[in-house]
């Protein structure tokens, strides 16, 4: 699919419920993707029809994660994720959290990462509202950007 602004996610997820299909949510910063991500997406598309990743803007992740990040601009970013088979679709957002997002677009499924349990995920009671499930996949150890990051300027 493509990066789309809301609007346009809107009008392609409605085509997708009148089909009955499921909706599958997740987001993050993805400044470099690394395997830990891709196993994590492909697990996450694999709880429904389609995948929507919503991406931090650029302003959003220099406010949650500070200097130098992003490391990649958000149209890199969306670029790399829209190249991967499992996602079907970018959007971007500008806010710290995705609440906006999600109530916006109403997933049936919301996915995160194993660093996070039910209480603390963002979205999760929306989800409970219109009678959507939240589920937590496992981190692949050893993998992350900041581990990343210190590995390269390591050597």
């Amino acid at each position: 699919m493509s990066l789309v602004d809301i609007t346009e996610a809107q009008r392609i997820i409605s085509k997708w419920r009148n089909d009955q299909k499921i909706i599958v949510f997740t987001n993050g910063c993805f400044d470099i993707i690394h395997r830990g991500h891709v196993e994590y997406l492909q697990e996450a598309k694999l709880l429904g029809d389609f995948l929507i990743v919503g991406l931090n803007s650029n302003a959003s992740v220099k406010r949650i994660k500070g200097k130098p990040r992003p490391y990649q601009n958000e149209q890199d970013r969306a670029a790399i994720l829209n190249a991967m088979k499992m996602v079907d679709m970018v959007v971007i957002f500008d806010e710290d959290t995705p609440l906006e997002l999600i109530c916006e677009l109403k997933p049936n499924v919301l996915v995160k990462g194993g660093d996070y349990d039910s209480q603390s995920i963002v979205g999760a009671i929306e989800m409970e509202g219109w009678g959507g499930s939240v589920k937590i996949i496992p981190f692949l150890k050893g993998y992350g950007t900041s581990k990343l990051v210190e590995k390269i300027l390591d050597r």
